[in-house]
């Protein structure tokens, strides 16, 4: 039993550190501020000081996602059981889909008051193709509802179409909330005047197969044959942990090439979306609403991407950018030539997006949303 204590205890579940820095700081940030004690459970790779500078207390875990050995994801949970029966958090708020299924899981078997669950996006399981998601898919539906469909627990989604995918016989529509995305801050990502030169069009994610960056690739060869003035660049690390990530010797063949730039990993990305012209995200992977486009939007940069669930949410097709079908290599070539090609066409999108990103998506609305959640669920729970 824990020794009596004069704040409230949030626990959050994150499979990485670097997420949960990207993705659910200023939410924690705002649960501190408003008196809670700030437990971060998670993997630890290079973000454990910056966590602990926050005034929060990290524990490290040894979960991992690409993982599906019985022996260690029973330790997994196992390991997440007596975490949570020695914290006894009065409140866990578990990110992405082993942290949800596994932490569900958990709280069930020791108590936990309130859950708050939070899928951005369905992920590789519920949109990839392959044998193992396949698999996979039926199983963790019927864990969904066994788990997540509980009075003092909620589900946060991003966007309409995974509301309506999990409510289909899955969890009680009173159980599940819409947030839009984990919010931008509108300060840091301010708008401006796009620099001259040769247009840049930028994909800033994972490099993973399922992100579209091979049929960027493609487009991008399509667009040297045709002689349009436009460099493609690609900002972002390959994901062992995704079974879809790309090799990095792909990578730098690509950039050897010289169809595309490779950055790599970087942490200035506001920089970098002010010194481009175009954000591109050809994805067809299963996005709640991606972060990059949220960042690009609120740069006040023109949006292409797929017309898929979390992407259309921000891009509006003549409004803030242009949607293309997925996997449809010729029309997105088709688009970046358009935008590459007109400078007020980019003004006006990068105006349009900046607005919608101001008005819907701005960190202070999502933090908002959630700790009005939180206090919901968690009266709910007393």
């Amino acid at each position: 039993m824990v020794a009596a204590r004069d704040k409230p205890v949030i626990l959050y579940l994150v499979t990485e550190d670097w997420y949960f820095w990207s993705h659910r700081l200023p939410i924690a940030r705002a649960a501190r501020d408003a008196g809670w004690e700030v437990l971060v459970a998670t993997r630890v790779g290079n973000h454990a000081e910056r966590i602990q500078r926050e005034g929060f207390r990290l524990i490290p875990i040894k979960m991992r996602r690409r993982s599906l050995a019985p022996w260690r994801e029973v330790a997994a949970i196992a390991g997440l059981v007596r975490l949570y029966r020695r914290e006894q958090p009065d409140l866990v708020h578990q990110v992405g889909m082993k942290p949800v299924l596994y932490g569900s899981f958990a709280a069930a078997m020791t108590g936990v008051p309130a859950v708050v669950n939070a899928l951005a996006g369905m992920g590789y399981v519920f949109t990839s193709t392959r044998f193992k998601a396949r698999v996979l898919r039926p199983l963790v539906k019927m864990a969904f509802r066994w788990l997540l469909d509980r009075s003092h627990s909620r589900v946060i989604l991003q966007n309409p179409d995974d509301v309506a995918a999990i409510v289909d016989g899955t969890v009680a529509a009173e159980r599940v909330a819409l947030i839009h995305g984990s919010g931008v801050d509108t300060k840091a990502f301010a708008g401006t005047t796009e620099p001259d030169g040769v247009p840049i069009a930028v994909m800033v994610s994972r490099m993973l197969w399922d992100k579209g960056v091979g049929e960027l690739v493609q487009a991008a060869r399509l667009l040297r044959e045709r002689k349009v003035r436009l460099r493609v660049v690609l900002v972002g690390s390959p994901d062992p942990g995704n079974p879809a990530s790309i090799s990095e010797q792909q990578l730098r063949d690509w950039d050897s090439s010289g169809v595309v730039a490779w950055w790599g990993e970087r942490s200035d990305i506001a920089r970098i979306w002010a010194n481009s012209h175009i954000a591109v995200l050809p994805s067809y992977y299963g996005e709640g609403v991606p972060k990059s486009l949220l960042e690009a939007g609120a740069s006040a940069r023109p949006l292409l991407a797929t017309n898929m669930p979390g992407c259309r949410e921000i891009v509006v097709d003549g409004i803030t950018g242009i949607l293309v079908p997925p996997k449809d290599v010729a029309a997105l070539a088709d688009g970046l030539e358009a935008l590459a090609r007109d400078k007020s066409l980019r003004q006006r999108l990068g105006a349009g997006a900046r607005e919608l990103v101001e008005r819907e998506f701005s960190e202070d609305q999502v933090v908002e949303q959630t700790m009005a959640l939180y206090r919901a669920v968690r009266a709910r729970a007393q």
